[in-house]
């Protein structure tokens, strides 16, 4: 996992969304465009990617409540963990606000490419309830 995230600026692209349909999982937009993962199957690993411009003004809400030092890194990464731990960002905000998951299960790495802020995390594929 470690080497696909080291390399991840290769598994990433950018285009329109009809471009990035068959990406493995992407992140749409503010201006239209969508940034597509197409990295090779990591099994026992769900994939998630968001991403955001760089320049773009932090709410001013958003602002006030996590401030803006990193904003756009820190945003992006606990988006990344809302979709691997399919939760709401409402929802993550009042456990970790823009912090990392407690257990430790996920991995990320977040990176500029172009005029964007993208992290791509991984957690593993969770195991499956016994059926009686």
């Amino acid at each position: 996992m470690p080497g696909l995230l080291v390399a991840a600026e290769q598994h990433l692209r950018i285009g329109s969304p009809a471009a990035m349909a068959d990406a493995v999982t992407r992140s749409h937009l503010d201006d239209g465009r969508c940034v597509g993962w197409y990295g090779p199957p990591a099994p026992g690993w769900r994939v998630a990617v968001d991403a955001e411009r760089a320049d773009a003004p932090v709410p001013p809400a958003l602002a006030r409540r996590f401030g803006t030092a990193d904003f756009w890194a820190r945003w992006t990464r606990a988006e990344c963990w809302c979709k691997l731990a399919d939760v709401s960002v409402a929802a993550w905000w009042r456990r970790h606000g823009l912090g990392a998951p407690a257990d430790g299960s996920a991995i990320w790495r977040t990176l500029r490419m172009a005029d964007l802020v993208i992290t791509v995390g991984f957690a593993p594929t969770p195991t499956p309830a016994p059926t009686a």
